[in-house]
């Protein structure tokens, strides 16, 4: 509260002329307003808290010998659906690994620099995903991304002893659920931006637009540029052993793009061959009404 001496002329013409002693005393009441120092759903929070704690056990805690026991049985191998493994014995986990770790995978990374780049964009990206699909659906897209890069990675590593862990496909996947919406009119990163509950239920924008947009265009074609360049050796993220797997990335993207409708809650506008919303009355119909 903070009081204030005010005159009891609204104008204040005639403050100057009077004494102190005939104004009279006005307590103002001023509300603090608290922001939230990370503004980042819980479940985005939650999971990131997940991503460090399995990290922390496995680079530091646990010894060597169970950890790697842990990477077989959680990394996602190529080896695991070719008839004969290479190896001379079988992979642990039977059938239930075989399915699982086409999730379970995105839960571990190479090194403490890998984990924080995936962190750092998957707060960026999981953000106004999670905002906009709630929880459950949230987790069951980065599970459905994840299992769309490992599906990539089994193609194109088909009989290979080339396993793959790290959550970048199901990242790239929350990025390309975002570029849906986002810069949509009203939306987060969008002009006329709405209230906080209004902008991330704006309306997504059909696919067949965003392959027409030039600008869609532009950065899927530096995006595709920048996991090849990854692929090679020379181009490689620093800090990381081995080589990225880049058709893993590929696959979480185009999972995340291809799939987001079907975990989207809020309603699909249609538009008509003119650009127009289904719902738009005509130009016809605006004329009838004149």
């Amino acid at each position: 509260m903070i009081e204030q001496l005010a005159c009891p002329d609204v104008r204040g013409s005639l403050c100057g002329g009077l004494p102190q002693q005939n104004w009279r005393r006005v307590d103002l009441h001023v509300e603090k307003t608290r922001e939230p120092i990370f503004n980042v759903p819980p479940v985005v929070l939650g999971l990131v808290a997940c991503l460090c704690f399995i990290h922390v056990m496995v680079a530091f805690v646990l010894p060597t010998n169970e950890s790697d026991a842990l990477l077989e049985l959680f990394a996602f191998e190529p080896l695991r659906y070719h008839a004969t493994t290479g190896l001379g014995r079988p992979l642990p986990g039977g059938f239930l690994a075989d399915v699982w770790t086409f999730v379970t995978y995105a839960f571990f990374h190479v090194n403490l620099t890998h984990l924080v780049f995936n962190l750092i964009w998957l707060v960026a990206f999981g953000t106004p995903v999670a905002r906009r699909f709630g929880t459950w659906r949230f987790l069951a897209f980065f599970a459905f991304t994840a299992a769309t890069g490992a599906l990539a990675h089994l193609i194109s590593h088909i009989g290979e002893n080339v396993p793959v862990i790290g959550a970048s496909a199901a990242v790239l996947g929350m990025m390309a659920a975002a570029m849906r919406f986002v810069f949509q009119p009203g939306g987060p990163l969008g002009f006329l931006r709405l209230s906080e509950a209004e902008t991330y239920r704006v309306p997504a924008k059909p696919l067949g637009a965003m392959l027409r947009d030039p600008r869609m265009l532009l950065f899927g074609l530096v995006w595709f540029g920048i996991n090849a360049l990854l692929g090679l050796p020379l181009f490689s993220m620093p800090g990381t052993e081995g080589s990225v797997a880049w058709q893993a990335h590929i696959g979480g993207f185009v999972g995340g793009l291809l799939a987001f409708v079907a975990f989207d809650p809020v309603p699909a506008v249609s538009t008509t061959a003119n650009g127009r919303g289904a719902d738009a009355p005509s130009s016809d119909d605006e004329a009838a009404k004149r």
